[in-house]
């Protein structure tokens, strides 16, 4: 923890304060502080795995310490165990799992680190329950050991475990349960299943049904046997395995259902031979009546003298409690060993590991008992290997920096582990002894215990059967009531001959793990004189073994611990009740190691972090720039003294409360900095703002415009589309509808043709016919009435003839009427044609004729110029009259240039009008299809023509008066050349 003043009022509030805002880890020295948060945090996934390996995110996580651990394991390869612990309902065992799923997620690739993962479900299932305090309720403490390969990968595991709460199976208080397996059978075993175990609802268990509660809310048991079933399959437990497990299981809830009946006056007893007796006998494979011979006698024998003893109801029902604990207990063992076994197979050794320890917490409730006895007692070694670790740390840490330190007392708890531990006269001692005698009772005990350990300090004796232990967390009162049974935990031989003796071969097992505490080897048949031999080692000294030997284990071990905190105790989320977590601080020891964190230098601070965090507040420059130089300066001008800080080779360490000076003044200096600079930024992001709004608005228009014009052409083209398709289909509709009408009249013409014929043939036939039988007989007699009907149809087909006939000659005159047209179209094209061939014969013989006339001049004017140079007298003359020859000859070169535009002109337009002309000839023929009309056409035709004609007449007039304009001056020009060169011979005759 990050604060200036280390006190319970501080940490309570930092924590508080933390876990209001989901930030549920805390740390506090070398102690991970864990608040349960009742809910979901968003603090886990692959993303903060990922930031944690990476460490770009150095917030107090699990991800964190088990970072850390395999980080130095792998550094110096050491073993490392994190610690978790806290009262039940605290989350340790969720922490646990989210440590193992971190380890899985770097250690990963072998496919091992799944089942180990799925180790969880089944041990859940097996070993927790629902309390008063917690829906899941861890009922044992387990150890699993991670080990791993030379490159960090998982390479196996191994799980022990520790003080299973085999009472529960038989006895549960008001709204617990028992363990979570036997509801989730009941809810979720397959109808084959339930039929072959012969299940029944857990409401008609006795052992289940004495707690009245069956089930969690928003836990679905169904849904979570199938999780375990799936789970077993996983760490490799066989088909035939599993259902044997569930017949145990089974057999164990059938025990609870066995009755007795007594038989005699003395309360002898044997059990009642129902359906709960032949089904367990049934499911372990036992014959029934050495059932009932091991729940109602039981065989002592003295000297070599067997004696058979009738048990009564109390013993009786002790007797089949005992062998349903036994049958589970062994279960639960027999599981642990099977998931060892497969999380063994392949297992590379390379002697590094890392052990996860998720125990159960101090615990003080109004009533303890056994128990709690053992459980604490486990705490009391546990704080004690915190403690020397703690302090170990710290003296490492002086060291290493070479400061000066006075070494720290702190209240060691070796006094009450002596209290449990020492022999002859410690508790532990005291309570196997009088588990020895046979008729040791529970206040016997009591007084015991009070006569031998009144003088210890930490023991105080009470009323009746209850003593006081003053633990480091508080005193708690003990009822003995229990302790002796519980400690002796014995099962006869008898029960154990029973379930050797079954078919079964998990019974068998059991029966032979039971016997490895046997006080001799058996040899033949198995049996055993008496029933306080049958174990040797009592509950609390076999604790006691294995407590020792986690404890050398973790010796060996760099320790990481986790303490979790319950906030309340209605597991709601979000209540946050400060007594009760000030309870849990002291119990788990967080508040001491912040009072032996407050009696040496708590807050502790590399050279370069603190002149990095601190360096600005310096009013003056000095000249050394290095860390430490402006560590202390920063020291002397705060006017911290002395004797409160030390300064060591890499970092400076404060006591309690002398930062706080430093971090108040830095904390108002930077509020004035980002204040100003917070303003400073308001106005640059404003100013963006408006910028971008600005250029944001340009932007879509230019977008908005760019789109409508896309808009524009697509709906443009579409529109083009659509008319030239509306024309093609319109044009071939038309076509269909016009040839289907010609089809049908011709259809209909020839029908009528054809009856006309035909009725006229029949006519002339009849009357042919009738003729010549009235010249030969007058047989045949014609009515009138047909006859008449007759010249009627004839005479209405002859004037539907005629006037058929009358709208072919009518078509004929309109066919005939467009040949005269066509053919004074054709006339006069062919006119125009002519008149046009003519003018343009006119136009070339002129233009030949021109074409002519210049060339002769030419030639003239080249032989005038011959001449004229070879008169040296005359050099000026003949250069002015060869400028002006020049001057001729262009202008004669540009009316040319005229002339044969002109005629290039005339060549296309004959060409355009002739090609227009020939088109439209083959529309009025109907060589070629066109949606246009011809005639119309003829006459835009001609009208261009005229209008071209008119334009074109007009501009040849224009060219022939120029051309004849050049040709006078020519004219005139030559001849006056002619006479002025003749005159020129004349005198150089003469001289």
């Amino acid at each position: 923890m990050q604060l200036s003043y280390l006190n319970e009022p501080a940490v309570l509030y930092n924590l508080e304060y933390r876990y209001n805002q989901d930030m549920i880890y805390t740390k506090a020295g070398p102690v991970l502080v864990a608040v349960n948060p009742f809910k979901e945090v968003p603090l886990y996934g692959n993303r903060n795995i990922e930031a944690y390996r990476k460490r770009s995110n150095e917030s107090p996580h699990v991800y964190a310490i088990a970072d850390t651990a395999i980080r130095e394991m792998i550094r110096d390869e050491v073993n490392q165990s994190i610690i978790i612990s806290g009262e039940s309902g605290a989350g340790k065992t969720e922490t646990a799992k989210i440590a193992m799923q971190y380890l899985a997620a770097l250690g990963g690739g072998s496919g091992i680190e799944y089942e180990i993962l799925k180790t969880n479900p089944i041990l859940e299932a097996f070993g927790n329950a629902k309390t008063l305090r917690n829906d899941n309720s861890s009922r044992f403490g387990k150890l699993i050991e991670i080990h791993f390969s030379e490159t960090g990968k998982i390479s196996g595991a191994q799980i022990q475990t520790f003080l299973l709460e085999k009472s529960r199976v038989v006895q549960c208080t008001e709204g617990e349960r028992s363990y979570h397996i036997f509801y989730q059978l009941c809810a979720g075993a397959s109808p084959t299943l339930r039929e072959k175990l012969n299940l029944t609802s857990a409401k008609q268990y006795n052992y289940l049904k004495q707690s009245n509660c069956y089930s969690i809310n928003g836990v679905d048991d169904a849904e979570r046997f199938h999780a375990v079933k799936e789970a077993l399959d996983i760490v490799h437990v066989s088909k035939e395995d599993q259902e044997n497990v569930f017949a145990m299981l089974a057999a164990v809830l059938w025990l609870g259902n066995v009755s007795f009946t007594i038989i005699d006056n003395e309360n002898h007893v044997e059990p009642e031979p129902d359906e709960s007796l032949s089904t367990v006998a049934k499911l372990i494979g036992c014959n029934i009546n050495e059932l009932k011979l091991a729940l109602s006698k039981r065989n002592m024998r003295v000297n070599n003298d067997t004696i058979v003893q009738k048990l009564t109801l109390s013993q009786a029902i002790d007797a089949r409690d005992a062998l349903a604990k036994s049958i589970y207990a062994c279960l639960f063992d027999w599981l642990v060993e099977q998931i060892n076994k497969s999380l063994a197979v392949g297992k590379r050794r390379t002697g590094r590991s890392i052990s996860i320890l998720d125990i159960y917490g101090f615990e003080s409730f109004n009533k303890n008992s056994f128990e709690q006895f053992c459980i604490n007692y486990a705490n009391e070694r546990l704080q004690q290997h915190f403690n020397r670790h703690l302090f170990k740390l710290e003296q490492e840490e002086y060291i290493q920096d070479g400061i000066d330190w006075t070494r720290v007392d702190f209240e060691d708890n070796q006094e009450c582990l002596s209290l449990f531990e020492k022999k002859p006269l410690g508790l532990l001692s005291l309570l196997d002894e009088e588990s020895t005698f046979p008729n040791g009772t529970d206040l016997t005990l009591a007084n015991k215990l009070k006569q031998h350990l009144n003088d210890n300090s930490c023991f105080r004796g009470d009323r009746g059967k209850a003593f006081t232990v003053a633990h480091y967390a508080g005193e708690v009162t003990y009822e003995t009531t229990g302790f002796l049974e519980k400690n002796r935990d014995l099962l006869h031989s008898d029960s154990i001959q029973l379930l050797s003796s079954c078919s079964c071969h998990l019974p068998q097992a059991f029966a032979s793990s039971m016997l490895i505490y046997s006080e001799k080897p058996l040899v033949g048949p198995l049996h055993k004189a008496g029933g306080a031999d049958s174990q040797r080692l009592s509950v609390a000294t076999k604790f006691k073994g294995q407590l020792f030997q986690l404890m050398q284990r973790l010796g060996n071990t760099t320790p990481h611990f986790i303490r979790c905190i319950k906030p309340n105790n209605v597991q709601s989320a979000g209540l946050y009740e400060q007594g009760l977590v000030l309870q849990q601080l002291r119990c788990c020891g967080v508040l001491e190691v912040v009072r032996i964190s407050r009696s040496g230098f708590p807050t502790r601070m590399f050279h370069h972090k603190f002149a990095r965090r601190y360096g600005f507040l310096l009013l003056e420059n000095i000249a050394a720039k290095d860390p430490l130089s402006v560590s202390v300066a920063i020291l002397h001008q705060f006017n911290i003294l002395p004797e409160m800080y030390q300064v060591g080779y890499t970092k400076l360490f404060f006591r309690t409360g002398q930062i706080g000076v430093l971090e108040d003044t830095r904390n108002r200096t930077l509020h004035g900095i980002l204040r100003l600079q917070s303003y400073f930024r308001g106005h640059q992001a404003r100013c963006r703002l408006k910028e971008l709004k600005t250029g944001i608005t340009i932007l879509q228009s230019f977008v908005r415009g760019e789109k409508m014009r896309k808009e524009y052409t697509e709906l443009l083209q579409r529109h083009r589309a659509s008319a030239a398709i509306q024309s093609h289909v319109k044009r071939r509709i038309a076509s269909q509808q016009y040839k289907a009408t010609v089809d049908a009249s011709a259809v209909i013409q020839s029908a009528i043709r054809g009856e006309l014929v035909r009725r006229c043939a029949g006519d002339i036939g009849w009357l042919s016919s009738g003729g010549t039988k009235r010249n030969e007989s007058d047989e045949v007699l014609v009515k009138a009435s047909y006859l008449s009907d007759l010249q009627r149809r004839v005479l209405r087909t002859e004037a539907a003839l005629r006037e058929k006939e009358e709208e072919n000659d009518i078509l004929r005159q309109r066919v005939q009427q467009y040949d005269n047209r066509w053919s004074e179209y054709e006339t006069k094209m062919k006119s125009m044609e002519e008149i046009w061939q003519k003018q343009m014969k006119s136009l070339q013989s002129s233009l030949s004729i021109a074409k002519k006339s210049l060339e002769v001049e030419d030639s003239a004017r080249n032989s005038d110029a011959s001449v004229n140079a070879s008169d040296a007298t005359d050099l000026d003359s003949g250069g002015s009259h060869y400028q002006m020859g020049h001057g001729r000859s262009r202008s004669v070169g540009v009316g040319l240039s005229v002339i044969s535009r002109l005629a290039e002109e005339f060549g296309q337009r004959a060409q355009v009008f002739g090609d227009d002309r020939k088109f439209l000839m083959e529309v009025k023929s109907g060589q070629v299809e066109a949606n246009l009309n011809p005639d119309r056409e003829l006459r835009r035709l001609k009208q261009m023509f005229e209008t071209w004609k008119k334009d074109y007449g007009g501009r040849l007039r224009e060219t022939k008066l120029i051309l004849s304009k050049l040709g006078s001056e020519e004219t005139g020009g030559s001849a006056e050349k002619v006479k002025m060169n003749w005159w020129g011979r004349l005198r150089s005759t003469r001289y």
